[in-house]
């Protein structure tokens, strides 16, 4: 007997990636499709559930999201008062869930999804990961093989300490990853730590894993070597996330 496959469906685990805030009409799952196959060649599939039209299973080849356009009022209410917008209509995309070495991917395939939904209602995408508000002209044009990790991550410095800056990412959560920080002395330029995170953040996604402490590894573009010295729990966003340091 041929069992059938299920399709993926959102986990525990994988929050939704992206809210979009809009007002007016929801898009319809062709309008949608017709925007990504135009956008990035497609074909984009929809399958919208069955006695939910506002739930939709979307894929193009290997990759698959959910979306739900526009989520139950009872759903978006407490989370539209969190938000810094206007809106009074809401969706979520969320990635499928997926194994490590496929996660760039979905989470790139959901991101792509949650521009388009935001150019079809010109309305406002909340990255849940980066706490960043993306609108119709803040999302960059990427081809559908162009991955940059700057799309994806915000790199925060908090200078509220006496003596140090305490510098992280937020954003590699999305990945399956823990964040990561570093500290450097007052004074010295805000370039070096963002260099040091953005490029450590590419070689933990080319790698496909959080190192131990006390690991070390060589980030080639930069010629350095660095090592994770700590790891620790913080809630920088108002969301508990873990961290592992770096140094130099």
């Amino acid at each position: 007997m041929r069992i059938k496959k299920k399709s993926p469906k959102p986990s525990a685990k994988r929050p939704p990636l992206y809210f979009v805030g809009y007002r007016g009409t929801a898009p319809q799952p062709s309008e949608l499709k017709t925007w990504y196959d135009l956008e990035y060649g497609g074909p984009l599939a929809i399958r919208v559930e069955a006695g939910a039209p506002e739930a939709w299973y979307a894929t193009h080849g290997p990759w698959s999201a959910h979306v739900v356009m526009p989520l139950p009022a009872s759903h978006a209410a407490d989370v539209l008062k969190q938000l810094a917008w206007e809106h009074d209509q809401m969706g979520a995309v969320a990635p499928s869930v997926a194994p490590p070495g496929e996660m760039v991917d979905t989470i790139l395939f959901a991101s792509r999804l949650a521009r388009g939904l935001t150019l079809l209602t010109q309305g406002t995408a909340h990255d849940l990961a980066t706490q960043a508000y993306l609108n119709p002209s803040d999302w960059q044009d990427r081809s559908l093989t162009s991955f940059l990790i700057d799309d994806h991550l915000t790199i925060v410095q908090d200078d509220s300490g006496a003596d140090r800056v305490w510098c992280y990412t937020l954003g590699l959560s999305k990945f399956g990853f823990e964040e990561i920080e570093t500290f450097r002395a007052r004074g010295l330029p805000e370039s070096t730590a963002k260099e040091l995170l953005t490029e450590t953040a590419n070689e933990l996604l080319r790698l496909g894993q959080s190192p131990k402490v006390g690991t070390a590894f060589r980030l080639p573009l930069l010629g350095r070597t660095i090592r994770i010295v700590n790891h620790r729990t913080a809630a920088p966003a108002g969301r508990m996330v873990g961290f592992r340091e770096l140094q130099a």
